[in-house]
């Protein structure tokens, strides 16, 4: 696990309003919104660059979703702009953090996940709030992150969810 240096809380706030503003002005429910977000590129890119370093403008990250996914009006319960700062907030933390992709984060803990803990988590330190989302699917936060250790999660992830075919 690294530190959230000024860096990593830079990206972090900036997810975050990303997804606040989503509450307005994206066109899908919130978890329509979140889902193609967390698989997107433009979360890879952030996953990958860090984009740190240059403006992006929250309309930048809906047209990229637009371009990748299509435009759709799918879904009608739309998140508190604060339930959806924190969101993006914490899964940027956690891919950060711990350097896994979002792709991987949104796998451990769904939007609905989430979104069922943030009274409870809401005011607590980030990283504390991450460590016990790990915590509460079964991860050790302080698991050396392995690519065996990798396999081993998705495979207790997707038993858990009947996902798993053999």
């Amino acid at each position: 696990m690294r530190d959230l240096d000024k860096d990593g809380r830079l990206l972090c706030e900036m997810q975050g309003k990303i997804f606040e503003r989503s509450a307005k002005e994206y066109s899908t429910s919130s978890a329509v919104f979140v889902r193609r977000y967390m698989n997107s590129e433009y979360a890879a890119g952030m996953d990958r660059e860090g984009f740190a370093d240059r403006p992006a403008d929250v309309q930048d990250a809906f047209a990229s979703l637009d371009d990748q996914y299509g435009i759709s009006r799918y879904g009608s319960v739309v998140y508190t702009q604060d339930e959806l700062f924190w969101i993006g907030y914490i899964y940027r933390c956690w891919a950060y953090a711990y350097e896994l992709s979002s792709k991987a984060v949104y796998k451990i803990s769904s939007v609905t996940d989430m979104h069922a803990v943030y009274f409870a988590y809401h005011s607590m330190d980030p990283l504390n709030a991450v460590r016990r989302l790990m915590e509460a699917k079964g991860i050790d936060p302080d698991e050396q992150c392995t690519i065996e250790a990798g396999v081993r999660l998705l495979r207790k992830i997707r038993a858990e969810k009947g996902c798993l075919s053999r």
